[in-house]
Order: structure tokens, then C-alpha cells, then sequence
């Protein structure tokens, strides 16, 4: 079924405008690219695009990439560069292929969904950032291995470590402090979640990271910090993301109708035109190693090696040359220009581009279409807030209720 279609200069809702609720620093008269105040900011689609692919002449510097590396560890996948990077995301690519998710995860996907579903409507509401923290907690575990914890409350646990602020912008102090508070919170992790999984595939390994980590030789803290990056790429960016998608679908009533009449590619379709309009991850970082050079409505500029480059990948997903008329409205039905992606750039590019992009749409999709289906009220003002370590927005009081005469009924 064909997705909702649209005049090219309005939005399909009642009101013009932008639709994106995350409008967190836009400024559409800002130049697609800039230096100020020794960062160099770029916006346009094909500039961030073509910085994000200059792998041999970038670093990544986003996420504290920069002061991690200083541990004397083995980087995580996040972190890592150059050829150890590609072998390393080529040797986990097999974790995270449409047929792996297919094969391995679906049904967790689905039964997970299905339990979160059938205890909202025995409770008659919730607030769908549990539920979507349930459910990507879940997945994210079965992927990395992490099935195997000393108590309940792991996602809380991880939530508390991807609290840790960005620590280049603080004074020395503050910094020591906040890394003091989240070694704490990493200790924890480590002691209750991440040990016991170690010990179980030491013993006997499975089909998952931590089993492929520990063929690999890596040690138990570098194990750890891969337990962290996964767990924070799987858990807290698609928790966020359903959220999001299930705010934008639960406002309009026909683009719901819609989904859910839909067939899976279409659905599909829809989320993706929703994560286009409210990437997760808001900006990407690169430190130059060499100078790049970046083309701009046909003028080149040199970045000079050693500069901060600010991606701005909200920016850039609206760009009206990517994406087409109205770049602000949500329309699954866009005409965007050849071989931009439907998401754009909201899985990154390049070597870095998210490997579990599939699996997140999939979860996504999975619980929305359950959720969706039932005859729901918002009884809570969601309320937006922003996560500085991945320039990220977090939707909380998003409450639902399900109308008492869907009791104890799926359908």
C-alpha cells in the first residue's frame, strides 16, 4: 500500500510548517559550511556526506572518542579508524545482516513486543519510554551477549554510565568528578552484567559479540567498553527513536492508518521518513588527520589537518537539495534526489555508518505495529530533552492508556 501522498509545498497534516519536533539549534540561514570559534560546521547534505567517507583523512571525535582513546585499551568499534576498523566491522558484519535479523532476532523482536503490549493493556497505561527501554534493552542484549546478569535492572545500570557528560567541554575538576561518578556506575555494569556474560562464553561461546571479542583476545576491559558502545548504539538511540516515531504517529490519525494498512517496506518507509525528520544523533565529529577538501556550491575549501569538524546531520537531513520541497514536513512520499537514502544521513556514512540500522527499524516496526493497534489516549505531555554526550534527544512522558473496553483484548 502506497504511502500518504502530499502537494509538494505543504505538509499532510492540518496546519503548514515544520513537523520536526527537535528543532534544537536550527537555524535554516546558517552557511552549509563555517569556521567559528576554531570548530568548522558543517551543514549540506553532500558536505557532511563527503567528510563522513574521508576516512583516511578523519578520526572520529564524537562521543569522548578523544579522551577514551587515552586509556591505553584496545578502542571499541566506535573509536577505532584506519584498517583495524574495517577489519574489525567486517569480522561483526555477520551480527547484523537482514537474514541474521531475520533469522535470530525476529522473534525475540516480536514476543518481547508482544508481552510489553498484553502488560499495557493489564495496567491500562504506561509510559512509552519504559516500554521502548525494555524492548531495546532486550534486543541489544541478545545481539552483544549480555543474557547472562547477576540481577535485574541492566538497561537502568547502562543508563547511568551513558549519563557521563561531554568531558572536553568541562574544567579539570568537574571532569574528575563526573568521571569518578561513572567509573562507579561502569563498575556495577561490569561486576553484574558484563563478567557473568564473559564467564558463561568462555565456557561455552555463542553466536553473539561478546563470544567473537573473546575469540579475538580481547580482555575483559576491553571487552567492557565494547559492552558499553553496543550497548549504548542498541539501546538508548532506538529506544529514543520509538518514542519519537510513536509521538509523530499517534498525532496523526491518517499517516497511522496508513502504517498499519501498510505492507513491511512501506512501513518501513514511514519510520525511516520519521528518523530523517528526527535523526537521534544530531551531530557527528571528525578530527582532520590530513586536510580535506570539501566542495560547497561548486567553491573548495580547505579544512586544514588537526581541525574539529562539526557534522550537523539534523541540518543536513533537510537539506531541500537532498531531500526535496518542504524538508521540514514529514512525507514518506518524498522525492529526494538520486541515490539519497530514506533515512539520509541519520545512520551515519561511511565507515562509521551504524551497522544495526536494520535491526533498530525492525524492533521499531515490530512494536509499533502492535502498539498502534490499540485504541489509545495520551495522558502525558511528552516532555524533550537532550543527552549532550550524543547530541541526542530524549523523549520522556510520553503516557498512554489503553480505553477500558479494550481490556484484556489484542485486537
Amino acid at each position: 500500500m502506497a504511502t500518504p501522498s502530499a502537494p509538494a509545498d505543504r505538509c499532510p497534516v492540518a496546519h503548514d510548517g515544520s513537523e520536526r519536533k527537535t528543532a534544537r539549534g536550527a537555524d535554516p540561514t546558517a552557511p552549509a559550511l563555517e569556521q567559528r570559534e576554531g570548530t568548522w560546521h558543517v551543514r549540506s547534505y553532500a558536505a557532511v556526506r563527503q567528510v563522513l567517507r574521508e576516512a583516511d583523512a578523519t578520526r572520529q571525535a564524537g562521543f569522548n572518542a578523544e579522551m577514551a582513546t587515552r586509556t591505553g585499551l584496545r578502542p571499541p568499534v566506535l573509536f577505532e579508524d584506519g584498517v583495524a576498523h574495517r577489519d574489525h566491522r567486517t569480522a561483526i558484519a555477520r551480527f547484523f545482516t537482514p537474514k541474521t535479523v531475520d533469522d535470530a532476532y525476529r522473534v525475540l523482536m516480536e514476543e518481547a513486543s508482544d508481552k510489553l503490549i498484553a502488560d499495557l493493556e493489564r495496567r491500562g497505561r504506561a509510559d512509552l519510554s519504559d516500554l521502548s527501554l525494555d524492548l531495546a534493552m532486550q534486543v541489544a542484549a541478545r545481539v552483544v551477549g549480555l543474557t547472562d546478569s547477576r540481577a535485574p535492572g541492566m538497561a537502568q545500570r547502562l543508563e547511568k554510565i551513558l549519563a557521563l557528560e561531554r568531558l572536553e567541554r568541562l574544567p579539570p575538576l568537574r571532569r574528575a568528578t563526573s568521571m569518578l561518578r561513572v567509573n562507579l556506575h561502569v563498575l556495577r555494569f561490569f561486576l553484574q552484567d558484563v563478567r557473568p556474560a564473559i564467564r558463561a562464553r568462555r565456557k561455552e561461546p555463542r553466536e553473539d559479540v561478546i563470544s567473537h571479542l573473546i575469540e579475538k583476545g580481547y580482555t575483559n576491559g576491553e571487552i567492557l567498553i565494547e559492552c558499553i558502545t553496543y550497548g549504548a548504539a542498541g539501546m538508548a538511540t532506538t529506544r529514543e527513536f520509538i518514542v519519537m516515531a510513536a509521538w509523530h504517529l499517534l498525532e496523526h490519525d491518517e499517516l497511522r492508518r496508513s502504517y498499519l494498512a501498510a505492507d513491511e517496506p512501506e512501513r518501513h518507509r514511514v519510520l525511516h521518513e520519521i528518523l530523517r525528520l528526527e535523526p537521534v544523533v544530531g551531530h557527528l565529529y571528525r578530527r582532520a588527520t590530513a586536510d580535506v577538501h570539501v566542495d560547497v556550491d561548486g567553491v573548495t575549501t580547505t579544512i586544514p589537518a588537526g581541525a574539529l569538524i562539526d557534522l550537523d546531520v539534523r541540518a543536513a537531513n533537510a537539506d531541500a537539495d537532498a531531500v526535496g520541497a518542504a524538508p521540514l514536513c514529514l512525507r514518506p512520499d518524498r522525492d529526494r534526489a538520486p541515490r539519497v537514502q530514506e533515512p539520509v544521513l541519520s545512520f551515519g556514512d561511511g565507515a562509521h555508518r551504524c551497522p544495526g540500522a536494520f535491526i533498530a527499524i525492525k524492533e521499531s516496526d515490530a512494536f509499533l505495529t502492535r502498539l498502534l493497534r490499540l485504541p489509545l489516549t495520551v495522558v502525558g505531555e511528552p516532555r524533550l530533552g537532550w543527552n549532550d554526550l550524543i547530541e541526542g534527544y530524549e523523549v520522556r512522558g510520553l503516557e498512554v492508556a489503553v480505553h477500558a473496553r479494550a481490556a484484556g483484548s489484542m485486537h
